[in-house]
């Protein structure tokens, strides 16, 4: 057990998940330690290498069948992956939107023909995913995208931009959301899949410099009159998109919730080390009620989330995770997230506000959590129609 003394959910409580974990953490020590983190960080970018050597490791596609070149796990192993990455602070690695985001759009939608095609290639790092949704007029409106795709003889024609990608400067197949009938609604909306590599018309525009996440590549993306096969349309039937992504839109929620969860925990670890080493007025921070109460709280509240968190993975499992659920937990999480590590910040002093403790990079990194992913306002409106 770790800081929040919550058991491990029977699901997770396997042999073979409690061998994968250690094998996750012993992975970053080796190729992702904090030299290596704040290299990414200065660069705003993680080394294309990465990504080759964590294929090579079986940590891309690790809910993909090994039939398609995955590992064939499920979402226990996703989560094990998503939590190593925040307890052991690699920053930016958007390994887990390559696999929990992009790679089940293909499985659950794709032809089989799109299956063989990309999967195995996106597993072993030859391919970087990455989905474009936000345009510079449309976040969370997904009705409001404005890129088109026209069917031209046997070719797409794609024109319109896209900025906030995640994976932007690196991602070589890019998922796209565009309008292939504008004139109906969200039934005219379809997914794209580009393969960048020669992809004439397409344009990485800037790597967007963030209030956190240094490392991590948000790019705007630029498509002018470019071309793909028409059997690069996701699945069999054009306008089919807005209901694509509104059934992989709960995992994704329920990723951020995991993340925010996961720098909770190393929040509150790093604190509580923290107070009962640093003294001030002849005795430690630990011990002033203040910092006690303070604390109590942190982990009582963080406590509460986890025990949601690990019901919503058993109901992801199960395959009952509705909407509105997966709303909560994200939007709960991660104003809890901001809200506990702005506390933890406040017990470090002066030191908090420093670059090189943690605390500081946990505090910028977390303030985007309330708003990809579907802002957590959104997420209220979704849980208000259920009342």
């Amino acid at each position: 057990m770790g800081v929040l003394d919550v058991e491990k959910p029977v699901f997770m409580a396997e042999e073979e998940i409690a061998i994968f974990e250690d094998a996750v953490g012993k992975f970053f020590d080796e190729h992702a330690p904090e030299a290596v983190v704040a290299t990414w960080r200065k660069n705003h970018v993680v080394d294309r290498e990465m990504w080759n050597t964590a294929g090579r490791a079986g940590l891309l596609g690790l809910s993909t069948p090994e039939a398609y070149g995955g590992a064939g796990g499920d979402y226990r192993h996703e989560v094990v992956l998503m939590e190593q990455l925040g307890r052991k602070g690699v920053d930016g690695f958007g390994i887990s939107l390559h696999n929990a985001i992009v790679m089940p759009y293909v499985l659950e939608y794709g032809t089989e023909e799109q299956k063989r095609r990309w999967l195995p290639r996106l597993c072993t790092g030859e391919l970087v995913g990455a989905i474009a949704m936000t345009e510079p007029g449309a976040g969370s409106d997904l009705q409001g995208v404005k890129t088109t795709a026209k069917q031209v003889g046997n070719q797409y024609v794609i024109n319109g931009s896209k900025t906030f990608i995640t994976n932007g400067q690196t991602a070589n197949l890019i998922i796209v959301v565009a309008k292939t009938d504008p004139s109906a609604g969200a039934r005219g909306t379809s997914l794209l899949v580009v393969e960048t590599d020669g992809a004439d018309g397409f344009e990485r525009g800037r790597n967007l410099d963030k209030l956190g996440h240094e490392a991590q590549d948000t790019s705007e993306l630029f498509f002018n009159d470019v071309k793909i096969p028409t059997e690069n349309l996701l699945g069999s039937d054009e306008g089919q998109g807005f209901f694509q992504l509104m059934g992989q839109l709960p995992q994704e929620r329920l990723n951020i919730a995991v993340q925010g969860m996961a720098t909770i925990e190393r929040a509150l670890e790093l604190t509580i080390a923290y107070v009962k080493d640093r003294k001030a007025f002849g005795k430690a921070i630990i011990d002033f009620q203040n910092t006690q109460f303070v604390l109590a709280e942190c982990k009582t509240e963080a406590t509460v989330a986890k025990v949601f968190v690990n019901h919503c993975i058993e109901r992801h499992l199960a395959g009952k995770l509705d909407a509105a659920t997966a709303s909560m937990a994200k939007y709960w999480v991660t104003d809890l997230e901001n809200k506990i590590v702005d506390r933890c910040l406040q017990l470090f002093g002066g030191y908090g506000f420093m670059n090189e403790y943690p605390i500081a990079r946990m505090y910028r990194d977390s303030r985007v959590q309330r708003i990809y992913g579907g802002t957590n306002e959104i997420m209220k409106l979704l849980i208000a129609r259920t009342l």
